[in-house]
């Protein structure tokens, strides 16, 4: 199993905008890059303790939790 340092998980931003939920993230935690993705779009699944994806809809609405990796 994977473990990274700093905050893992937001669900908190389900249903803001994602550019929002992006800098959230980055605010709180620094060791992370998050990265906005539309739903449904092609990704690897490698997991990362430097990335976090952040799905939106249609509308730059985050439909899904954010977490690291």
């Amino acid at each position: 199993m994977l473990h990274c340092p700093g905050k893992q998980a937001w669900p908190e931003v389900v249903g803001h905008s994602g550019q929002d939920a992006a800098a959230k993230i980055e605010r709180e935690n620094h060791n992370v890059r998050a990265i906005v993705i539309l739903e449904g779009s092609p990704a690897t699944k490698d997991l990362r303790c430097d990335r976090v994806r952040v799905w939106i809809n249609r509308n730059g609405v985050v439909v899904r939790p954010p977490h690291v990796g």
